[in-house]
């Protein structure tokens, strides 16, 4: 780095499920997230540098490691695995007390989108902005890492598991990230 300038393209990120419904209350899709964005590590070359997974969407830091696959072909993949197995995941829950009314949101907002076929999980988009400087990276990954203290579900960031703060305050977190 020099003059504040990452030497690396980095890209801020916000994925939200529609309507705002929050699934992310249960550890079951919790962990559909965190498996699919394993993956992507491991297999797609993702590198996250910060991330929070809230009740109805994700905020991360993250950059591409090789030229084989682009940020957006990554969230495009990463997007269409995830609602599928999410989906999949709440028909089959025989204790989900919500799986009628969010199956018919998913479905009702799929329904009247052309380019859907049946359920839409994710909003339209992703919220992609590319980071350049060392100033604005911390500024977004302070953002991710104050998201659940903002909305009080914590008193410390380091404090929410489904965050990297942890990583940031010296304990292992869930995912590996490039500190």
């Amino acid at each position: 780095m020099s003059n504040g300038l990452l030497t690396k393209e980095l890209y801020f990120i916000t994925t939200t499920v529609v309507d705002w419904i929050d699934i992310f209350t249960r550890p079951i899709y919790k962990q559909i997230i965190l498996d699919s964005l394993i993956y992507c590590q491991k297999e797609k070359g993702l590198d996250i540098y910060a991330w929070v997974l809230m009740s109805n969407h994700l905020h991360m830091v993250v950059g591409v490691r090789d030229d084989k696959q682009t940020i957006s072909d990554i969230l495009r993949d990463f997007k269409k695995y995830t609602s599928k197995k999410i989906l999949a995941s709440i028909e089959e829950n025989p204790e989900e007390s919500r799986k009628v009314w969010m199956v018919d949101r998913f479905w009702f907002v799929g329904n009247n989108d052309r380019k859907i076929k049946n359920y839409k999980f994710w909003q339209d988009g992703n919220n992609i902005e590319q980071i350049y400087t060392y100033e604005f990276f911390l500024q977004k990954v302070n953002y991710i890492h104050n998201n659940p203290v903002k909305q009080e579900i914590v008193e410390r960031p380091e404090d929410y598991l489904y965050s990297s703060a942890r990583d940031y305050a010296g304990l292992k977190g869930l995912l590996n990230v490039i500190i």
